[in-house]
């Protein structure tokens, strides 16, 4: 193979996520321009650059033309990272070129030569493999024509690469998806270009990140949520990293239900994603309950995340039902976590409840519900939501059981149910049934996927033993729909 033709190296920048949809990390010894309107994580993305690079035994150099590094390191310090005591081992090292330093007072026919030997200077003091340049728009703004400002960036990413080094320069854009001006030459003249965004979407901030181009070499397209987490900066959710190479499992589990496991042949599978839909009072929370204490009772670990009700609530209708679940967590075999959705954006809480999975390894997770959710986001930050999560379970084959909220009481479709159907390996339906002016319960497996199935809409009952299936329901139709009917009569709707 010629030499020109080889492929391109990447070296991992370290910051969660990224390497995954940038396959593999950053070019070798190239510069990439991360641009980004106001408050989208610009200078985070930057310094973290630094950071990772520090864990990674690579010293690194800040090249400051807006802020003084008294402040970046006060600002970073909220992170949980420690600039100063970095820069005392020899480890980071700050070039400040902002306003305030007189040195960098630009006035006249500015030339960057001086700035560029205090930057060697730097990277050669103390051995630095990266740099982030932090924002570049000031010292821009000092150029007369868009044909300097061209020169002038070229010169700084020759000299960067002279360095044979890794860097980054941020760079402010008009908008989030605003057009390039044809005097804002920095994307044009940069090999790499990372967007950040956070686009206002139904009265709602999402972050998102955007690989525009990485020259030469090949990556994710689109654009990717991200989060801005204390002590970690942030952390990408790569959507496309869903890959259907996860394994099966001819293994069944029960769903804490014996009635139930009849109705579904023996049980759900052990990488099975359960959807339970009903509307509020059906039975939801019941079903997920007896799906964790069954794992429980099996010696498994358990994992719940409560959207809608405490944890005092959850262990009283759990004993009510005949399962100490106060007691399994103090055996360690079951962990509650409860957060009201408002506390949080959806990214926080998957990379909260990603966080947990790793360190509690569950191999049943429960979350109810995720209708709950909705109320906090976009359909488009919901939709990658859901991928997410179902991609985490599938990955590590646990079990998950989900419920959401249907929109009427006799049942019907909702938005949740729509998005994640598809992604579900078995949906149970639970609905309120009407006959003869008497309200009463019915239950379907309409879905499982790699098996046979019970079909019928089946009888429910709950009592304080917990949920009684019964026969099925006969001679009554449009029950799914909301509209039942006898057959021969006319539909009630």
């Amino acid at each position: 193979m010629r030499s020109d033709m080889r492929e391109i190296e990447k070296l991992p920048s370290g910051i969660p996520g990224f390497d995954l949809i940038s396959y593999g990390g950053f070019p070798k010894n190239r510069t990439t321009f991360v641009s980004g309107t106001v408050g989208s994580g610009k200078t985070i993305f930057g310094a973290q650059f630094l950071v990772e690079g520090i864990m990674r035994g690579e010293g690194g150099v800040f090249v400051t033309f807006e802020e003084r590094p008294e402040d970046i390191r006060r600002n970073l310090a909220s992170l949980g990272w420690d600039v100063a005591t970095w820069e005392a081992e020899g480890k980071w090292a700050f070039v400040d070129a902002s306003p305030s330093t007189e040195k960098t007072i630009i006035s006249g026919d500015y030339d960057l030569g001086t700035l560029l030997s205090r930057i060697e200077h730097a990277v050669s003091k103390i051995n630095a493999r990266r740099i982030t340049m932090d924002s570049i728009g000031a010292l821009e703004a000092q150029f007369d024509s868009p044909k300097r400002v061209r020169q002038e960036m070229q010169r700084i990413i020759n000299a960067i690469k002279k360095m044979k080094i890794l860097g980054i320069i941020t760079a402010e854009r008009m908008g989030d998806y605003s057009e390039l001006a044809d005097s804002d030459m920095k994307e044009f003249v940069a090999d790499n270009v990372v967007i950040l965004r956070n686009v206002l979407e139904e009265e709602k901030r999402r972050r998102t990140v955007e690989i525009l181009k990485l020259r030469g070499t090949n990556h994710q397209k689109g654009e990717f949520p991200f989060s801005i987490i204390p002590h970690e900066g942030i952390v990408i959710l790569p959507l496309s990293a869903i890959e259907l190479t996860q394994k099966s499992s001819d293994v069944r589990i029960t769903s804490g239900n014996n009635e139930l496991d009849k109705l579904s042949n023996g049980g759900f599978f052990r990488d099975s994603i359960i959807l339970v839909s009903g509307a509020s009072g059906t039975g939801k929370t019941l079903i997920t309950t007896q799906f964790i204490a069954g794992g429980i009772s099996k010696g498994e670990r358990a994992l719940l995340f409560a959207f809608e009700e405490s944890k005092d609530q959850l262990f009283r209708n759990a004993k009510g039902w005949g399962s100490d679940f106060e007691q399994a967590e103090k055996d360690g075999r079951l962990r509650v976590v409860c957060r009201y959705p408002e506390s949080g954006t959806l990214e926080d809480h998957m990379i909260r409840i990603k966080k947990i999975v790793d360190e509690f390894k569950p191999t049943r997770v429960g979350v109810d519900s995720l209708s709950a959710l909705e109320r906090i986001s976009t359909a488009i930050s919901y939709r990658a939501f859901i991928f997410s999560l179902a991609s985490l379970i599938k990955a590590k084959q646990i079990t998950g059981l989900f419920t959401i909220t249907t929109s009427t009481l006799t049942g019907g479709g909702s938005i949740t149910e729509g998005r994640f159907s598809t992604l579900s390996d078995a949906i149970i339906l639970l609905r309120y049934v009407e006959v003869n002016g008497e309200v009463r319960r019915g239950l379907a497996i309409l879905k499982m996927r790699g098996s046979d199935h019970d079909k019928n809409i089946n009888e429910f009952t709950i009592d304080a033993k917990g949920m009684h299936i019964g026969k099925p329901f006969r001679n009554i139709s449009g029950i799914l729909a909301g509209k039942t009917s006898r057959l021969g009569e006319q539909t009630i709707e």
